[in-house]
């Protein structure tokens, strides 16, 4: 670049490096920017905060076309049906009619990375599902971890832009083990409880098909009498909750980026439909304030203890995409898309939200029209008086475009709440117009101890080699002495062990909660476990008996087990022989399972690395060898855990196996 160009970007240059107070865009200097504008410490943020509308605007129009956070996504319809009627809680149709089967779609999605990014990074994953119903289009836009980073909407800028690649070097892509990620983190102590979810296996699914959902913030459901209750919405996998290990998803991110969309589209592919059931939990309004924590809190769960999950209905998906761009890229949620009976509360995170959604959509799909793409039209109709605009697809006839009209009868007129309009709940908000926050909101650290404590030891452990291993990234001294602080606020011997690992300095003082409350509910180790859908990999070496062969894939395929044989090359052989990938094409960490014959003296060494990585992960191996020595060379014996002698036990033994999944007692 010449010296003349350089002068010229000189002036176009803002050094945030220096000192300067902060402004608004319009050079207002701000006294506070941690805490939107509300009614009262716990009411409504208010529509005159002019900073908090510029911050997020600004924000959200950030990335042209792909979207800022959720970039990377997969999308798939299905229906939704209810088990029993809903009417003692909500005059919501689709949620009082048992009989009704409601279309949906569903988009997942990562957080961090761009749509270039991996599948299988540790990051919060995306869950929003578009409800189409007769009333109109409901969205529950939630992740698979059910609770937040921030407590309040005007910091979810200052989040994403710390977690997103750093802005000078663009890197890391999709991941969190960076400085100001961590920065942000040691910054902002209520980010405490979901960076322990963060850490956990819960951010490295083993299949989309196989994680919960929640819509993470505290919403109303209103019956038709106007009683309402504060509900949690939350997605329970009927295969259950499984995640990978870590060292599993590096690999598999090098080998399949596209892991989970793939598994995603051949199980619908298959007919072996992903299934959720929709759970509620519900509070009464007058019990608002009975609880230790505040129910408006994003950063704070409902102990299913205290609250259970009633099961209300069930979600399958049975239809993939005709064109991901037409439909998984187009389709525009937003928390604000409700139907009768449905409200929001003054959780001050869904709040922000509530604003940032459409705004968004503007940019990335070219203008006010969004909701006439395909995609995103409600079933039923809709009438209103907006017309024109970027992108209109719609031919309006008529004179009038307003409301109220007399020359068109004053159509189309506002509905009454008792034939099916929307009416917003009547909450009482008294308070001084404030920006802070609730004193309630100021117990940072009690959860996310809940959650360590709740975990099983193996999760543990887990949780402490992703500490390790991301601020060990970490450059900065400050940035890891400051999250070093935060974690010796939750457990001092996780604190320690991360401490002595990265070697950053330990606090003198114990600040740990002094808590052994658990909630079993938290711990993917009481999860359903089931072997449908399961991936073996059938590594054939030399002729295997053909008649076992037979055997092991019929038993297989009747207990929905998806199974690939794996041998040197191809081979055009009838079933059950045939040989569909290679060792060049497929890799152990895509299967949940190995299953290994051989008729040779010898083992090549491609078959044993299948079954050695298979060993490390801690999955089910089994064996059916022509000769006992041929595995000496390895240290996988046929009498440690979850693997298996076909030679001595039959198939069933190995499927119950891979109904287990993994088999944390091996000593490795």
């Amino acid at each position: 670049m010449d010296n003349k160009k350089t002068e010229q970007l000189k002036e176009y240059t803002i050094k945030n490096e220096s000192n300067h107070g902060l402004t608004t865009n319009q050079g207002l200097k701000m006294a506070e920017d941690e805490f939107s504008l509300k009614a009262g410490l716990r009411g409504p943020t208010l529509m005159e905060d002019f900073h908090f509308r510029e911050k997020m605007t600004h924000f959200d129009h950030e990335r042209i076309p792909e979207r800022i956070v959720h970039a990377r996504g997969v999308g798939a319809h299905g229906f939704f049906q209810l088990y029993e009627s809903l009417e003692e809680f909500t005059r919501a149709d689709f949620l009082t009619d048992p009989s009704k089967i409601t279309p949906v779609f569903v988009r997942f999605s990562t957080v961090q990375g761009s749509r270039g990014s991996n599948d299988t990074v540790r990051d919060v994953r995306g869950f929003a599902t578009k409800f189409y119903t007769d009333e109109g289009n409901y969205d529950l836009v939630g992740n698979n971890i059910p609770v937040f980073f921030i407590q309040d909407a005007i910091k979810f800028p200052d989040f994403v832009h710390a977690v997103k690649p750093e802005p000078n070097t663009d890197i890391p892509q999709g991941a969190t083990a960076h400085d100001t990620f961590w920065d942000f983190v040691g910054q902002n102590p209520e980010t405490a409880h979901m960076v322990m979810w963060a850490m956990s296996d819960r951010a490295i699914p083993r299949s989309l098909r196989m994680m919960e959902g929640f819509g993470v913030h505290s919403f109303r459901l209103v019956n038709a009498a106007g009683r309402a209750h504060f509900v949690k919405f939350h997605w329970k996998p009927v295969l259950g909750v499984h995640s990978m290990v870590w060292d599993e998803a590096q690999q598999i991110a090098g080998k399949n980026p596209d892991f989970h969309r793939e598994d995603l589209y051949e199980a619908i592919d298959k007919g072996q439909y992903p299934e959720w059931e929709l759970g509620l939990q519900l509070i009464p309004e007058e019990e608002e304030h009975r609880f230790d924590f505040d129910i408006l809190d994003p950063t704070k769960l409902w102990p299913e203890e205290e609250v259970p999950v009633r099961r209300v209905g069930k979600m399958t998906l049975n239809q993939n995409v005709s064109n991901f761009f037409a439909e998984t890229e187009q389709i525009a949620f937003h928390p604000g898309h409700v139907v009768p009976g449905i409200d929001f509360s003054n959780d001050p995170l869904l709040q922000g939200r509530l604003f940032s959604y459409t705004d968004t959509q503007l940019s990335r799909l070219g203008g006010p029209n969004f909701h006439q793409i395909p995609i995103n039209r409600p079933v039923c109709p809709f009438h209103n008086n907006q017309r024109d605009g970027m992108h209109q697809m719609t031919i309006h006839e008529g004179q009038t475009s307003y409301h109220k009209n007399g020359l068109n009868a004053n159509q189309p007129a506002p509905v009454p709440a008792e034939q099916g309009g929307y009416a917003h709940y009547q909450e009482r908000v008294d308070g001084r117009k404030i920006r802070g926050r609730s004193d309630s909101f100021l117990d940072f650290y009690s959860q996310a101890k809940l959650f360590y404590n709740s975990l099983a030891p193996y999760e543990q452990e887990h949780v402490r080699m992703a500490l390790r291993f991301e601020l060990g990234k970490c450059k900065s001294s400050m940035v890891k002495t400051n999250a070093v602080a935060l974690l010796n606020q939750i457990d001092r011997s996780l604190a320690q062990e991360v401490a002595d690992h990265i070697g950053a300095p330990l606090p003198a003082e114990n600040l740990e909660v002094k808590s052994d409350k658990k909630s079993p509910a938290l711990s993917m180790a009481n999860t359903v476990l089931l072997p449908d859908t399961k991936k073996v990999a059938i590594v054939r070496v030399g002729d295997p008996d053909v008649e076992l062969f037979a055997e092991w894939t019929t038993a297989l395929t009747e207990q929905k087990v998806n199974y690939t044989i794996v041998g040197p090359k191809l081979h055009d052989l009838p079933n059950p022989l045939k040989v569909t990938a290679t060792y060049e094409t497929t890799d152990p960490t895509l299967f949940d399972a190995v299953l290994l014959a051989s008729s040779e003296p010898v083992i090549p060494p491609t078959a044993l690395a299948f079954i050695e990585t298979t060993f490390k992960h801690y999955k089910p191996v089994a064996l059916a060898l022509g000769n006992p020595q041929a595995l000496d060379a390895v240290r996988i014996k046929a009498d440690e855990a979850g693997v298996y002698d076909l030679n001595n036990s039959n198939i069933q033994a190995f499927i119950n196996g891979v109904a287990q999944g993994r088999f944390w007692e091996r000593n490795l």
